[in-house]
């Protein structure tokens, strides 16, 4: 389990991060992430072989945010892409600012054609061919998301999220960044990285991913916490939460987890329903008061209705188990 580190205590430990996978848990940690020792270890594995990691399970356990607190740990800017159906290269990697080539096309027009007045057909043709040349340039190039990384004067932190959200051929496109760290524009040729990115890719398993790109990644699942360590989610979070308060919410959460429900709660959801209850002054969990913002923890109306029929019994429970 993850421990808090004590105030004042490993200053070598904050100085150099990558020194161990317990350092790297420390410094998370100081980061208010608190990531187990598995996860740590796979993290300081990513970055100490600079290879990309694949961080798998369900939605709401904190893959997003261990990039959040990985680029706050290493210093390092965060680069993110969205995933979605539909995505391609254009969204993902680069596109042509169309409005400074309609210009330079109007300007070129009455350049190339003074320039070629009086000219062989011979130079002619080596001045339009140059021309055109530089319509498809890099002063013409948008950079998004992964192009930035590998473009990036410093090192950084590339979170390609919920990437089972794209296509399969999506997939295919981020084998040659994964593998070799470049990509190839047609036009230009090939970019390498100019520094190592710790490229962090997020799936909720809503597909499965191909092997290919198995492959060219570390991998590590998150699951949903034990109420211990979700316990302490809690304190770091919410640091003037009462303890019997925190205690009996993520006990209250964990029975949820263990029911059939369209969608479990998050982790995020849990700390929403305990800033809620905070905002109300409560100091314990009573079945009015779960009941009346079961809304915070469970999105569909179905799922409300099927724990609602069983809440009494449901509140309180026995103290969070360690894990």
């Amino acid at each position: 389990m993850a421990k808090l580190p004590t105030p004042g205590v490993g200053a070598h430990a904050a100085a150099d991060p990558l020194a161990s996978p317990r350092d790297l848990e420390a410094a998370l940690a100081r980061a208010r992430y608190l990531a187990d020792p598995a996860t740590a270890l796979s993290l300081w594995l990513a970055l100490r072989m600079e290879r990309p990691l694949l961080l798998e399970g369900p939605a709401g356990v904190g893959k997003t945010d261990l990039a959040r607190a990985a680029a706050q740990v290493l210093g390092r800017p965060l680069v993110r892409l969205q995933c979605y159906e539909g995505l391609d290269e254009a969204k993902s990697l680069y596109e042509w600012d169309y409005a400074k080539q309609m210009l330079y096309t109007q300007l070129l027009r009455d350049v190339v054609s003074s320039e070629t007045r009086g000219a062989t057909l011979a130079e002619a043709a080596e001045r339009v061919a140059r021309s055109e040349a530089t319509f498809f340039s890099e002063h013409f190039l948008l950079s998004r998301p992964l192009l930035a990384a590998l473009r990036s004067d410093v090192p950084v932190v590339l979170l390609i999220d919920e990437v089972d959200r794209a296509d399969p051929e999506f997939e295919a496109f981020l084998l040659e960044l994964l593998s070799e760290l470049q990509i190839t524009i047609p036009e230009l040729g090939t970019f390498r990285a100019k520094h190592t990115p710790l490229v962090l890719l997020t799936t909720n398993a809503t597909r499965e991913m191909t092997e290919a790109l198995r492959r060219r990644c570390l991998h590590a699942f998150l699951d949903y916490p034990p109420s211990s360590r979700e316990l302490q989610i809690l304190q770091v979070t919410l640091p003037g939460i009462d303890d019997r308060l925190a205690e009996h919410l993520v006990l209250f959460v964990a029975a949820l987890r263990k029911l059939d429900l369209r969608k479990a709660p998050a982790i995020s959801e849990t700390i929403d329903w305990a800033r809620s209850l905070m905002l109300l002054g409560k100091s314990q969990l009573d079945p009015e008061t779960a009941r009346d913002t079961l809304g915070l923890l469970l999105k569909h109306q179905e799922d409300k209705e099927a724990v609602e029929k069983r809440l009494e019994g449901m509140v309180g429970g026995t103290r969070p188990e360690e894990g």
